[in-house]
């Protein structure tokens, strides 16, 4: 099971990961992008985003042929799900308050992923705000958490564990203008017990490094390397840099 997998690993070592998302790759990308993974310290690919009008079905199959890598679904509606995926990152997003995206759509979604096999892993998904409107935000119709209320998070990220989910990831939003900031990943993961994952506003290594220092378990880059593939090989080899440092 994949959960294990993780969990196990973060015990270990830092975890490195990729998001995709679909309306921003074509047939070829994608099959670069799969190819690269194999390549170079990814762990495994995230698939979706808030927005999406590319199939994801189509996403998850061609990365399936080019990797060997887990590709995890991580979807920002229900729309959002396939059959074809290893496993399914379903988020509740416990910063905001908007019944749907903490159980409306879950509820909707419930019988089609008991059906479809996916194996299924309870996320708590924290949205941290990052200095501008992100697309979660809007679609979400939720606001962030201050980037400066650091109990705040804390307490959120509290509840999420005691609520069961198995992971929490906290956001800064897809094109942040920075990351989460390190103060805050450092108290949520001390209070916590459960692996912690952190994406949004990753560009560089010393980034990528600050943040594990902080505690993340794992990162998450999507955007640094829409526009540069040389990206994910930089940041990549960061991470695996960082686990022979520590």
């Amino acid at each position: 099971m994949l959960y294990e997998v993780i969990r196990d690993t973060v015990k270990k070592r830092k975890m490195f990961a990729l998001q995709v998302d679909p309306d921003k790759h074509d047939r070829v990308s994608l099959g670069r992008l799969g190819r690269a993974a194999d390549r170079h310290p990814v762990d495994f690919i995230l698939v979706g985003g808030s927005l999406v009008a590319s199939p994801i079905h189509e996403t998850v199959e061609i990365l399936k042929q080019e990797t060997t890598r887990p590709v995890i679904l991580f979807p920002g509606n229900i729309l959002q799900i396939s059959g074809n995926a290893d496993a399914i990152f379903l988020l509740c997003l416990i910063s905001g308050r908007n019944p749907e995206y903490l159980i409306g759509n879950h509820v909707i979604a419930a019988p089609l992923l008991k059906k479809s096999g996916l194996e299924i892993i309870p996320t708590g998904y924290i949205l941290v705000e990052n200095g501008r409107l992100t697309s979660v935000e809007y679609i979400s119709n939720t606001k962030p958490i201050p980037a400066d209320k650091v109990d705040l998070a804390v307490a959120t990220a509290l509840a999420g564990e005691m609520l069961g989910h198995r992971l929490l990831y906290l956001e800064a939003g897809s094109g942040a203008l920075e990351p989460v900031k390190t103060t805050l990943v450092s108290e949520v993961k001390r209070n916590i017990s459960i692996p912690l994952i952190v994406g949004g506003g990753i560009q560089t290594p010393a980034q990528a490094k600050a943040l594990y220092e902080a505690g993340a378990d794992i990162i998450v880059v999507g955007t640094a390397f829409e526009n540069d593939e040389k990206q994910l090989k930089i940041l990549s080899e960061a991470a695996a840099d960082y686990g022979r440092e520590s």
